[in-house]
């Protein structure tokens, strides 16, 4: 009997990478860790030949394939990375990382950006199929099919599923959402307030402090709650402008997609200071040359985090409707809905499992 296939993967950080083998969406065994040689390409590429080489001595079975996601900018169809502030190693770009590490193990090789698998974990395993649950258990017959994932941490990342597909875009460089027009700051990228830095410098500058010595968000946060010594107003307020922004790239997404929306990243953890900002964005009006008002999308967006908006989500409010001189009936959903909740897997365990179900798709 044919055994599932098993998926090397690995959580390439700034600092070490994080080996491990999937198989069925269940690791195999204990992660092995090893430094991530930032400095070094020769040694960075030693370490991760070693790691996968331990994986695979660990393993009763061959496995089908290597797949994990690695900072961008790379031409990730054919597994070349280009130049990474973070690692220093690949200064210059060009490296064919994929065709090295095919070679040396005769695998199959898949490297994909981190919030196209985040988006593509949480479409199969995630919260599309947590949501798809609920509606069944709620005696809805509406299906979700597209989700667009979001993660929020050093900057603003975008993944998109289409149809249980990962989209990739003809230059891997689909849903780059970080360059949409800010909101607040038309002349500049939507990541200028959607970033790690950007919540520092907006909480510094309204206080008058150099945004240099601004506390870290988590810090922020806390202030925000009464929690740490700092300015509460500032601190809140910083959530709220960073909340706005967000809610008008979603918007765009929602109109570009129409699928349901999930957040993960370290940020998602301030989820309750800036949601409602983003709601009202979503559900917010134009207001048109002629003075009249049109919804800014076509959608009702629901906060499904909040177990009112969540009831209302998923009440069945299908009609049906009847063909002219027969008795057949089919469904009718007036009322266009979707929904943004927070990861149900955690980010790490969802770019994971998207990386194994991205290479068991390809195989």
């Amino acid at each position: 009997m044919k055994q599932p296939p098993i998926i090397l993967t690995l959580d390439a950080g700034g600092t070490n990478f994080s080996f491990s083998a999937i198989q069925q969406e269940q690791q195999l065994g204990d992660t092995l860790a090893l430094p991530a040689q930032a400095e070094d390409l020769d040694q960075c590429i030693a370490y991760l030949k070693q790691g996968f080489l331990e994986l695979i001595k660990e393993l009763d079975q061959k496995p089908s394939a290597i797949s994990f996601a690695f900072p961008g900018p790379a031409d990730y169809r054919h597994g070349v990375i280009g130049e990474l502030p973070n690692l220093p190693a690949f200064r210059g770009g060009g490296v064919p990382l994929g065709p090295i590490l095919e070679e040396e193990f005769q695998l199959p090789v898949f490297i994909n950006n981190d919030g196209c698998l985040f988006a593509y974990g949480e479409s199969k395993a995630g919260f599309l199929p947590w949501v798809n649950k609920r509606l069944e258990e709620a005696g809805n017959p509406k299906r979700y099919k597209n989700l667009v994932g979001i993660t929020l941490g050093t900057g603003f990342g975008v993944g998109v599923s289409i149809n249980g597909m990962m989209l990739e875009g003809d230059n891997s460089a689909a849903a780059e959402a970080w360059k949409f027009r800010n909101k607040r700051h038309p002349y500049s990228f939507a990541e200028d307030t959607i970033s790690i830095r950007a919540l520092k410098r907006m909480y510094a500058e309204q206080i008058a402090m150099d945004p240099a010595k601004a506390p870290e968000p988590y810090e922020i946060y806390k202030i925000s709650k009464g929690e740490a010594e700092g300015v509460q107003p500032a601190a809140r307020e910083a959530f709220l402008r960073y909340g706005e922004v967000l809610g008008d790239a979603v918007a765009t997404l929602v109109s570009i997609f129409d699928g349901l929306i999930v957040i993960g990243g370290g940020i998602a953890g301030a989820y309750p200071l800036f949601a409602g900002a983003m709601m009202d964005q979503l559900n917010s009006s134009f207001e048109l040359l002629n003075g009249k008002k049109s919804s800014r999308i076509i959608q009702k967006m629901y906060n499904i985090e909040q177990d009112w908006a969540l009831k209302e989500f998923l009440k069945n409010e299908v009609k049906e409707v009847e063909l002219p001189s027969t008795s057949r009936k089919v469904p009718y959903f007036e009322k266009k809905k979707s929904g943004v909740g927070l990861s149900r897997l955690g980010t790490s365990q969802a770019i994971t499992l998207g990386a194994y179900h991205y290479a068991v798709s390809q195989l």
